[in-house]
């Protein structure tokens, strides 16, 4: 079976791996790949939609899976079902709920999906008003794609005004900041639920907890996430009963309602207060570097879950008995600025799942070529035991200038 990969960083490299650990004789192609995934498969370089519509016709390729969101914002869905080419992902009118916030808010409200109160604005005039009258904290959020750094918790009036004026007036996300959402401050833990969508039914993976600080305790700038915790030790079975009957269940009324059906992954990124469970986004795509801690806790075959997802047929998924941690190894300096180019020495140690998010392959050696370089998994019979297992695994990883968190998957 040949398989397209859509992507270029741990989580494609973790999709294709464990695809290759079900199905040994599957031949995978990544677009664009790096260092890792050209170890398992060929890595291309195509850049547009209509270059990868053609060249799944001309290789008769089997299936593709779209990793990043940004392919299915671009309608890489519909161009594919027009050819009638088998693909996982979402099409163009739900990408929406990622690519666009205010259109995700409005989604969530009219169909009754738990979630902060908000407004939207289209200037700073009014938007910046509208804050100073606000409790604070305060969430201001770009409403396009924004890389992840499109949000901005607000201390005061004074922090709310920059913030907006850095959207609207200063345009540092660029068109994606056009509309903002101000929406009111969660106080709680978060959880990341990944969850396969076959047209008809939302059946969830086992819950994660995202790292997304820089620093130890949680401290310092976001990122893209420095590590993963699986299942999330914090999320109960009474916070997944709220989740199902106040976000679940709208969520799939209101893709149903709307006709937007597909075959695809729906992230749920949940704010679980003293009180309550709430949504604070959808991603229509695997999170990085969630992926990375949960394909590897997966019983099923992973390619048979996509292809009867693209049948329309029920999903039964099966889990490991156990916990996993996923360390990001990055580039120190990250996630501003940094240096690349260094050899990443040890790799052949390592004896736990490692996936290549930033690094390339060359006289066959890996080298540094991004901000997160490595996500290193450990699994354990006890979130304890799998967090040991990870960091002994990335202490025999040496690159220069390398830096990572040491309290992933505590509590």
């Amino acid at each position: 079976m040949k398989i397209l990969i859509l992507g270029n960083g741990g989580r494609e490299h973790a999709a294709g791996w464990k695809i290759k650990q079900d199905n040994p004789d599957a031949v995978l192609y990544f677009n664009k790949g790096n260092g890792g995934t050209a170890q398992i498969g060929t890595n291309l370089s195509l850049e547009t939609v209509q270059e990868t519509v053609n060249f799944a016709e001309k290789n008769q390729i089997d299936l593709t899976f779209v990793g990043p969101e940004d392919w299915l914002v671009k309608g890489i869905v519909d161009a594919f079902r027009e050819k009638n080419l088998p693909i996982f992902g979402a099409d163009q009118k739900s990408a929406q709920l990622e690519g666009s916030k205010e259109f995700a808010k409005d989604f969530m409200q009219k169909y009754g999906v738990k979630t902060a109160a908000y407004q939207t604005f289209n200037n700073f005039t009014e938007a910046n008003e509208y804050a100073r009258k606000q409790k604070f904290p305060l969430v201001v959020k770009a409403d396009g794609l924004a890389a992840g750094k499109g949000v901005v918790i607000c201390q005061d009036a004074f922090d709310a005004e920059k913030a907006l004026d850095e959207m609207f007036n200063k345009k540092i996300f660029g068109e994606a900041g056009n509309h903002v959402v101000i929406e009111e401050f969660l106080d709680g833990f978060e959880a990341s639920i990944l969850s396969v969508f076959n047209g008809r039914e939302i059946t969830p993976f086992v819950s994660a907890k995202d790292h997304k600080k820089i620093g130890e305790g949680e401290t310092g700038l976001n990122t893209g996430g420095m590590g993963v915790a699986a299942p999330n030790p914090l999320f109960t079975q009474t916070h997944f009963q709220a989740f199902e009957k106040d976000i679940l269940q709208p969520t799939l009324n209101g893709l149903l309602s709307e006709n937007m059906i597909f075959a695809g992954i729906i992230f749920f990124g949940l704010m679980i207060t003293k009180d309550d469970v709430y949504l604070l986004e959808y991603n229509m795509r695997m999170g990085d570097p969630e992926t990375q801690a949960v394909l590897p806790l997966m019983e099923n075959n992973f390619l048979d879950i996509i292809t009867q997802a693209i049948q329309g047929q029920s999903v039964k998924l099966r889990w490991k008995p156990q916990s996993a941690v996923c360390v990001v190894m990055a580039s120190g300096g990250y996630p501003l600025n940094y240096e690349t180019g260094f050899e990443i020495k040890g790799l052949d140690s390592v004896a736990t799942p490692c996936f290549v998010a930033g690094a390339s392959l060359g006289d066959g050696k890996l080298y540094t070529s991004g901000g997160r370089v490595l996500n290193v998994t450990g699994l354990g019979n006890d979130l304890k035991s799998a967090q040991q297992n990870a960091y002994e695994n990335v202490s025999k990883i040496h690159f220069d200038y390398e830096c990572y968190r040491k309290d992933i998957g505590e509590v």
